[in-house]
């Protein structure tokens, strides 16, 4: 049959009935996600996206549809973050939020289309999955061939907490997005770095997307590092990661307590450990916020049953109950990324780790969430800021020695 000119399918031929928007994708019809679409001009991409899905007459057409489109706005949102073309509306460039929201209102849409052709419920799937890797920047990552030029990855994440503080914004994607395709200085020479960023959901890492976004660029890079809002007022190098999921609610509401699922769990290991250089980075000068070796995790000793805090790492044969950078899902990026970098058989050769970035903060006066204004001043001087002090970090890091733990 020919699926592009058959006729509309009828509901008993047009396969499962499309799924309800995620409990993510309602929080989209709240006042503040529509204000930060519209103040930033990225209020058209969702109904773009349904308005081309109204032409498609295919699978096939919907999935380059979905992947040109999700491509089209990880593009929009670097651009406007490295003050390329029109800002598009009053919020600070440097804002991540746009592509958050103008994403979810793309999967949205994606979500509840009903194509007057079938469509499996698999099918659906896919082009989700389109959507979820290409407005992330995890397709578009590229290193030019200059053997001069090191090499950096850098992912950072959505915001989080949303029910606490609908308005809030993650200084780790804001980095990602200022940072993606640049080229950085440091005492090693130039360095390229790309850009991901990764979402707050445990299906998402449990189904692999960290693994299957980063594997192939692990052994080409010359040094990684996951990015996740942190602690209040301060940066952490995280030198050790757990294989242990506490529990705390994701984007969707969901909640995980159990040990971090990966393939091949046997050979799991219950720590992972950082290879930056941790040393060189604490002592820089690099920003306005300290930097620290962050050592301390939470274990059940061995032979033990009670979790116990141990503030110099952990102790042989204990079982992980949070790392040092906790038991949500940026302990758990540090640890998928650093174990899958010692089974490439990496540890030696490719410093990594994650860093936590401050708590970014509203101004004096701005703080209630059911009052306050989506942005201000300090807000966007705090994230500025953050988004800077990233940048040295990972330049030293770049241009000093690994240390391998």
């Amino acid at each position: 049959m020919l699926t592009g000119l058959s006729a509309p399918a009828t509901a008993a031929s047009a396969g499962p009935a499309a799924p309800s928007p995620t409990v993510e994708e309602q929080r989209l019809d709240r006042a503040v996600p529509r204000e930060i679409l519209r103040r930033s001009g990225f209020d058209g991409v969702a109904p773009g996206l349904r308005d081309g899905l109204e032409r498609v007459h295919s699978y096939a057409q919907a999935r380059r549809l979905v992947g040109r489109e999700g491509t089209a706005l990880w593009r929009r949102a670097v651009a406007r973050a490295q003050g390329r073309g029109p800002a598009g509306g009053d919020l600070s460039r440097d804002d991540d939020r746009p592509l958050y929201w103008a994403r979810l209102g793309m999967s949205r849409e994606l979500r509840v289309w009903e194509p007057g052709f079938e469509l499996t419920g698999g099918q659906r799937g896919a082009l989700l999955n389109e959507l979820e890797r290409t407005s992330r920047g995890q397709t578009g990552i590229r290193y030019p061939g200059a053997k001069h030029l090191r090499r950096v990855l850098l992912t950072g994440f959505d915001p989080f907490t949303l029910d606490r503080d609908i308005r809030i914004s993650n200084p780790s994607g804001a980095s990602a997005l200022a940072l993606d395709g640049t080229v950085i200085e440091t005492d090693r020479g130039p360095a390229r770095v790309e850009t991901a960023v990764f979402p707050v959901r445990w299906q998402d890492f449990a189904e692999g997307t960290v693994e299957r976004a980063l594997r192939p660029y692990l052994p080409e890079v010359d040094l990684f590092t996951t990015v996740s809002q942190g602690r209040v007022g301060r940066f952490d190098v995280e030198r050790t990661n757990g294989a242990w999921r506490g529990g705390f609610p994701d984007n969707d509401s969901v909640s995980r307590t159990e040990t971090v699922p990966v393939a091949d769990p046997a050979s799991q290991p219950q720590w992972t450990s950082t290879t930056l250089p941790y040393a060189a980075m604490v002592a820089a000068r690099t920003g306005r916020f300290p930097v620290y070796d962050h050592t301390e995790v939470t274990e059940i000793p061995a032979g033990g049953d009670n979790p116990v805090v141990r503030p110099d790492g952990p102790t042989p044969g204990s079982t992980a109950r949070a790392g040092g950078g906790g038991d949500y899902l940026s302990n758990e990026i540090a640890y998928r990324v650093t174990l899958l970098r010692d089974r490439l058989g990496l540890h030696d050769t490719v410093p990594g780790g994650h860093v936590h970035t401050p708590v970014l903060t509203f101004g004096t006066g701005n703080t209630d969430p059911a009052t306050g204004a989506v942005t201000d001043p300090e807000f966007v001087h705090n994230r500025l800021d953050i988004i800077a002090q990233v940048r040295s970090i990972v330049t030293v890091a770049v241009g000093a020695p690994a240390a391998h733990g």
